[in-house]
């Protein structure tokens, strides 16, 4: 299937033949539909944290944070394009839609509206506002990522999502003397960034008297998935090449594998409010980092208990106990069958893995994934994020289970990727490569099927131990569309 000019393509890319069979068996077989066997509760997964708790844990992390190394990561690579859709639509069409009606009737709200009125004549026609805005002879919103576009206005400057980011770094995501940033971006918008960055962090750092760390990864060629013909076999360009696509937001577990912090935080780049709206989402992000510091601990006591000579069954029913309330796991039937020392190991395996709290917040009807109880292929029961496409919505049973679930994912996550020794775990080991997808496109007018990994917070963190904790809606303000910067929580 694979000639010596493919493996010569291959090794230029970093990737090994075997993914590629790997891959084209997937095209082939699909992937299996997630097995749910109910949706995540209060009580049952989720966690609703007490004021009581909601102060301690706060005060816990504020106490703690000074002793150790903390990095936000922020995937920001994906462009524009999408948010404004009712714009091109209306510039391609020359007629105006019911979300372009809203963007001309309330143009003066936004935050880059005085830039693009600068760049304008005095009284534009429609058509010279939206090629102003979107096209590379005016702003070029229209190609640019989400993070460099002016989302808020306040009384002295506009605010992009990155800068938005930096401020609350500033405020959970720091030791009280340095702020840490990771940014996955896109080559092509890398300059860009960087350019940002060297503008505003001096006056950031000086306003809040810490020294900001930025740095910048792009998604490795060596993720990206082959594509395949409608029949399975390779697609191959005009020149006999293969076509390698972008693998999805999965492929970003290699750019979370490189980084070395003790707490890494993951939060989208358009999910971000001016500085009113911003106390709840700083106070809930420093509660989920002081539990997870409670969890470790408690992880660590346990693995050293299960360690012991001769470990009575009450330890071990009280380390199961400990594992389904705040590591979501739940150890299939034939557990039970296991002799003394079998169980030890096998539980000590479960508590040595990477951990993540994931926020979430109460289903809105927001398209998207959510917090569920799943069996795995060895029938043990966990805590998973699970989207749409990864169930089988033709069971009735399944969608059942699925479109009633009680909470959403709204990417809000805290993460530990460290082992019981402070060493580093290799993420890769920890992904479950039957959650990936398989998507219909096209190149050049032709027919072909695409293939993302697994999703970073879905099956790409399928193997590590999963808190849900419930957080206020207000954290959850994201910017899908153009007219959403329109809402009260994007309004200064």
């Amino acid at each position: 299937m694979l000639t010596e000019r493919d493996l010569i393509q291959l090794e230029k890319r970093g990737i090994k033949p075997e993914e590629i069979y790997q891959q084209v068996d997937y095209f082939k077989s699909g992937f299996p539909w997630m097995q749910l066997d109910r949706s995540a509760t209060i009580g049952d997964g989720v966690i609703r944290l007490t004021e009581d708790e909601l102060s301690q844990y706060e005060a816990s992390f504020n106490q703690q944070k000074s002793g150790l190394s903390i990095v936000k990561l922020v995937p920001a690579s994906g462009a524009a394009t999408r948010m404004f859709k009712s714009l091109f639509e209306h510039l391609s069409e020359g007629k105006a839609n019911k979300e372009s009606s809203v963007f001309f009737e309330r143009l003066s709200e936004f935050a880059f509206t005085q830039e693009l009125k600068a760049i304008l004549p005095a009284e534009a026609s429609d058509e010279e506002v939206l090629k102003g805005l979107l096209t590379t002879s005016g702003l070029e919103y229209g190609n640019l990522p989400k993070g460099l576009l002016a989302f808020h206005r306040y009384a002295d400057q506009v605010r992009t999502p990155l800068e938005e980011h930096l401020v609350e770094a500033a405020e959970y995501a720091s030791d009280g003397q340095q702020a840490r940033l990771h940014f996955t971006v896109s080559p092509e918008h890398r300059g860009r960034f960087e350019e940002l960055v060297a503008k505003v962090v001096p006056p950031l750092e000086e306003q809040y008297g810490i020294s900001f760390h930025i740095s910048f990864s792009e998604q490795k060629p060596a993720t990206d998935t082959v594509a395949v013909e409608p029949d399975n076999s390779l697609f191959r360009e005009a020149d006999g090449s293969l076509l390698f696509r972008p693998a999805g937001h999965g492929a970003l577990l290699e750019n979370l594998n490189d980084l070395r912090a003790d707490i890494i935080f993951i939060k989208n780049i358009d999910n971000v409010v001016p500085d009113a709206l911003k106390p709840s989402t700083i106070v809930y992000k420093k509660a989920l980092g002081g539990l997870l510091i409670w969890i470790l601990g408690e992880i660590k006591r346990w693995h050293a208990f299960l360690g012991e000579n001769a470990v009575p069954q009450d330890t071990m029913d009280a380390a199961e106990k400990f594992m389904k309330g705040f590591l979501g796991f739940v150890p299939a039937p034939d557990f039970a069958n296991l002799n003394n020392q079998e169980k030890v190991n096998f539980l000590r395996a479960i508590l040595a893995r990477p951990t993540r709290i994931c926020g979430v917040v109460k289903n809105t009807g927001e398209p998207g994934g959510g917090p569920f109880w799943c069996q795995d292929e060895l029938g043990n029961s966990t805590l998973q994020l699970v989207e749409s496409a990864q169930v089988d919505l033709k069971n009735e049973q399944q969608k059942s289970i699925f479109t009633g679930s009680t909470h959403f994912n709204p990417v809000d996550l805290v993460c530990a990727t460290k082992d019981l020794e402070g060493n580093s775990y290799d993420l890769l080991a920890f992904r479950d490569m039957s959650t990936g997808f398989i998507t219909d496109k096209t190149k050049d007018g032709r027919a072909l099927k695409a293939q993302e990994l697994p999703g970073l917070w879905n099956g790409a963190m399928a193997k590590w131990n999963t808190v849900f904790v419930e957080v206020p809606l207000e954290t959850f303000n994201p910017v899908k569309s153009v007219t959403d910067l329109l809402r009260p929580a994007h309004q200064n």
